[in-house]
């Protein structure tokens, strides 16, 4: 009867460490969701996409980059679990080619994105020193240039690897229905050619990770054990 006992109990804390696992995973997904795209708005309205636009920032301005750079480590973080729980959701089937490329491309998305804001961070501090005007223009052109250009053209090309590399261990695996994948591959395709065309492309990310976890949280009501 003891044995039996311990044996129902390990069974019921190893069921609660799946229930927990991708709910955390889905609210993490969510989160990151939230965040960067608030953290992308601001940022938008900001800075201007030209980066010989102008220099000047309002105290709005500056209030709201300030907002940004606050919301965005937040946002990293709750990336960083939604890939590791994701990446634990496929389990035994994941293929270690794609989980390799899926891995290396959402940390290299993450690091891009952080060395971003950092550059924004940069203009903050170079708007408020006692540096003359004719170089904190230039100072700041430069800053947002290059950090519009590690945002469109490489963070997001990355964000978008990230997700065909998933789609196709999703379908390879079996481990998610079609129209998710599909969905997937038309979003990373998406990424991958309008980022340059128009810097709201960038939301589309964000709503492909809420789409993915809302996904998670309803088939974790539905099955506890019902993979990804």
């Amino acid at each position: 009867m003891t044995r039996s006992s311990g044996g129902d109990v390990d069974a019921q804390e190893r069921r609660l460490r799946t229930l927990t696992t991708p709910r955390s995973a889905a609210l993490a997904g969510v989160a990151f969701a939230v965040l960067f795209g608030v953290s992308m708005v601001l940022l938008r309205l900001s800075i201007p996409d030209d980066p010989l636009a102008g220099t000047a920032l309002s105290d709005s301005a500056r209030t709201r980059l300030g907002a940004a750079l606050g919301l965005m480590p937040i946002a990293g973080i709750a990336f960083l679990w939604f890939v590791g729980v994701v990446r634990d959701r496929v389990g035994e089937l994941e293929d270690r080619f794609f989980s390799t490329v899926y891995l290396g491309s959402g940390l290299l998305f993450l690091a891009m994105l952080f060395v971003s804001m950092a550059l924004v961070g940069g203009i903050l501090a170079t708007m408020g020193s006692e540096v003359g005007q004719t170089s904190q223009r230039e100072i700041a052109a430069f800053a947002r240039a290059v950090m519009l250009q590690v945002t469109n053209v490489y963070a997001l090309r990355m964000a978008a690897v990230f997700m065909i590399s998933l789609g196709t261990t999703w379908y390879r695996s079996g481990t998610a229905p079609r129209w998710l994948v599909v969905a997937t591959y038309v979003v990373a395709l998406c990424l991958l050619v309008v980022t340059n065309l128009s810097v709201w492309v960038a939301l589309v990310f964000p709503g492909w990770v809420l789409l993915v976890s809302v996904y998670v949280l309803v088939t974790v009501r539905r099955s506890a054990r019902q993979p990804l």
